[in-house]
């Protein structure tokens, strides 16, 4: 699959300050997360046909440019299938097609199929092949995807990461920071990184931390200026997975053992 990477200046508090956008297929392809309309993106998108335009997932910094690019492409744009009322309001636009996990999109180097990997946002998928997938943000080359409550689902995101682990591809391309070239180190990696803050959340919990930012200050040895509201929500995730699990209670507002 010819693969071609468009970093696009967003409002993102992603790696490097950018999202990614990628063209799929050398001739006729997709284009996927189009943040912003920018002249490398133009100029990328203008030495290919572009005949599809989707996203990952519905978050601001992914589909800034999604109405323009399937306008000026003349592109059939995609929506996840139980999704197109939020895909719309996100985009300014309703999608032409609906998939489901499991259905292809073809290109002139052949068929991406959809992947369904909840957990950064509940609609979330990756768009796969034989040798590599476009994850969104399922995962970042160095350091950590948030995975924040509300939205986010911790649950949902760990078997994520272990579904694409699963497929062995060669790389990944995620929507924020470099290619991906050790895919199987880098998610067993995010897999590792997301069960050790579970473990001090849940330490937290059993020394006497009770509402959610006491038990973030019982989790996180770092300086966390700038982020904190991120580590929140990623901390509320993780109470709300322990107490699906049973490891736990959680009203919202306060856990204990």
């Amino acid at each position: 699959m010819d693969v071609t990477r468009v970093p696009v200046e967003t409002a993102t508090r992603g790696p490097g300050g950018a999202t990614n956008a990628y063209l799929l297929g050398s001739d006729s392809g997709i284009l996927i997360d189009p943040a912003a309309r920018t002249d490398d993106l133009d100029e990328a998108v203008d030495a290919t046909s572009v005949d599809h335009v989707a996203v990952t997932h519905h978050h601001p910094d992914h589909v800034g440019a999604v109405a323009e690019y399937a306008t000026v492409c003349d592109a059939t744009l995609w929506a996840r299938a139980g999704r197109a009322d939020a895909f719309e309001r996100a985009t300014g636009v309703a999608p032409d097609h609906r998939f489901r996990p499991g259905d292809r999109i073809e290109t002139s180097d052949g068929h991406v199929e959809l992947v369904d990997t909840p957990g950064h946002a509940q609609e979330h998928v990756a768009f796969t092949w034989d040798r590599g997938a476009v994850v969104g943000d399922l995962a970042v080359a160095a350091g950590s995807v948030v995975v924040g409550a509300p939205e986010g689902d911790m649950r949902a995101y760990l078997t994520s990461l272990r579904r694409l682990r699963a497929h062995g591809f060669e790389s990944i391309y995620p929507g924020h920071g470099p290619v991906i070239d050790d895919p199987d180190a880098t998610l067993a990696r995010l897999i590792d990184h997301r069960l050790d803050r579970e473990r001090t959340v849940r330490r937290a919990v059993a020394e006497g931390a009770r509402t959610v930012d006491e038990v973030l200050d019982g989790a996180y040895d770092k300086d966390l200026t700038g982020v904190r509201d991120l580590a929140r929500a990623t901390v509320r995730a993780h109470l709300q997975k322990l107490a699906v699990e049973g490891d736990l209670d959680f009203d919202g507002e306060r856990a204990q053992l």
